[in-house]
């Protein structure tokens, strides 16, 4: 295994068919920062989005870049099935499904899944999103320090089959949500989920590419026959923030991700600088991974590269950051805690 270990994911690209939906979704109604707004730099016509905390911190990071006419993008083996946000707590997590469900966007849940609470629903162009809360955490089920030694298997009551979904369904905050409040807003990228073929050697992967740990062997709640296995960053009992990447297990016959609006482009984990990042370029190589030259994204440089089973990766250098384009990560802030002084209206 490597002795580099990515402190996690640095952001996540997901394509729009119309990016002006998209700023009004992400910003406006989900409450995140608009941190940078810049031509594609791989299509110059097509915008680029970047969103994510006050002071745009990597792991809180989420990009869109606009393909107006694509086609509709398709999850599966090689791609990102969704991608969860995090929150606080439950109460904060049902203000969510209140807030979304009277703005006309459905959302399933709460489910819980042991290790977290979860709710589902879906951008405008389809890409499907979580919001997932930030404990009870892995060690509920197996001790700290030795997180994913073994398959483990669910409680009956969270599986499909055996868990109330009439409860479920009907479970929301009582009251009307007026506003996202501050215990409301979304804490960065929780974890990021995608499908393989292959969880053997996903494993072999993530442990040698990227020195990722794998922290937990269970099953997907909505179809036990299917496995999921979870990585991290993970040292000494501790399983660090925003650096969950978890897969499930499909049959290597079933269907493969397509690219296309409503779908994941990439998944970038971060570098500490230009120097460590060439040090990543250079060890994936000497395991016989194809790897892009160093690109110049303004705030960040990136290498590009892919899993064995085809999801598009990348490793992007924390800096120099979002203060890059003239504006400084306290400025930042300070812009978005004048207009949301004690909460974001839609």
């Amino acid at each position: 295994m490597t002795s580099l270990r990515t402190a996690g994911i640095h952001h996540s690209t997901m394509v729009s068919s119309d990016i002006n939906r998209s700023l009004s979704f992400y910003r406006d109604f989900l409450g995140l920062a608009l941190v940078a707004r810049s031509p594609n730099a791989d299509v110059p016509d097509a915008a680029h989005l970047y969103f994510g905390s006050a002071t745009a911190t990597p792991g809180s990071l989420l990009s869109l870049v606009e393909w107006p006419g694509a086609p509709k993008g398709r999850w599966g083996i090689g791609g990102v099935h969704h991608l969860a946000l995090g929150v606080e707590s439950r109460d904060a997590l049902l203000r969510w499904k209140r807030w979304l469900g009277d703005h006309g966007v459905p959302a399933a849940g709460p489910y819980d899944r042991g290790y977290f609470v979860s709710l589902y629903f879906s951008d405008p162009d389809g890409q499907v999103l979580e919001i997932a809360t930030r404990g009870p955490g892995y060690a509920i089920d197996e001790p700290a320090d030795r997180l994913g030694e073994r398959p483990l298997v669910p409680p009956g009551a969270q599986l499909r089959g055996a868990r109330d979904e009439e409860v479920i369904r009907e479970t929301t905050w009582p009251e009307p949500v007026e506003a996202i409040s501050r215990d409301m807003m979304l804490q960065g990228i929780h974890h990021i989920s995608g499908i393989t073929d292959d969880l053997v050697r996903a494993n072999e992967f993530y442990e040698a590419a990227l020195g990722l740990r794998l922290v937990k062997q269970s099953v997907n709640q909505d179809d036990p026959r299917i496995p999921h296995h979870f990585w991290a960053r993970y040292e000494n009992g501790v399983v660090a923030p925003h650096s969950g990447w978890t897969l499930f297990g499909w049959p290597a016959q079933y269907k493969r991700a397509h690219a296309g609006t409503g779908q994941t482009h990439h998944v970038s984990f971060r570098a500490r600088d230009a120097e460590e990042q060439l040090a990543w370029r250079d060890h994936l190589l000497s395991l016989g991974v194809e790897v892009s030259p160093v690109v110049d994204r303004t705030h960040f440089s990136s290498i590009h590269f892919r899993a064995p089973d085809g999801q598009s990766l990348s490793i992007a250098t924390d800096g120099p950051g979002f203060g890059a384009n003239g504006e400084s990560g306290e400025r930042i802030h300070s812009l978005q805690m004048e207009q949301m002084p004690d909460a974001v209206e839609h």
